[in-house]
């Protein structure tokens, strides 16, 4: 799986900075100010240490608690990302719940490729940026829907 997580490194950096480019210009309105930095890294961190929360909790009910609880404490963490960038204001009101979505379905995403390569330390840690690059998605695909209606 070393080539999914070259892929994954490659396209982080052009995922972070499409928006600002596509934007162009502020005109003045909060609801286009989205610091994607701040999100897709809390969106990363707060999953991934949701789901090692979750699956150490979840572990006391065997195998299947232990996927259970990885699942939701990711989830958690998508949730808790998302209101703390809403919170300090990298991401506006209006974005939340797209944002969320996004991080969700990242999340959900990845966690099948992370319980695969559990072997290897780098490529569960590294796959939970889906989580953040979904939020960013999210926010971006729901942004462009907006404008076109």
């Amino acid at each position: 799986m070393p080539g999914a997580t070259f892929v994954l490194v490659a396209l982080v950096p052009s995922v972070l900075q499409a928006p600002a480019r596509r934007r162009g210009g502020h005109d003045g309105d909060s609801s286009s100010n989205v610091k994607p930095m701040p999100i897709f890294l809390a969106a990363w961190i707060l999953a991934g240490l949701g789901a090692v929360t979750g699956s150490i909790l979840g572990n006391a009910a065997g195998k299947s608690g232990l996927v259970v609880g990885a699942t939701a404490g990711g989830i958690l963490g998508v949730t808790a990302a998302v209101g703390l960038a809403s919170k300090f204001q990298w991401l506006a009101r209006a974005d939340r719940s797209s944002g969320l979505i996004g991080g969700i379905i990242g999340f959900v995403v990845a966690a099948p490729v992370a319980v695969a390569n559990l072997h290897t330390p780098v490529t569960p840690v590294l796959i939970c940026a889906l989580a953040g690059a979904g939020v960013l998605l999210g926010v971006g695909f729901a942004r462009g829907w907006r404008r076109s209606s």
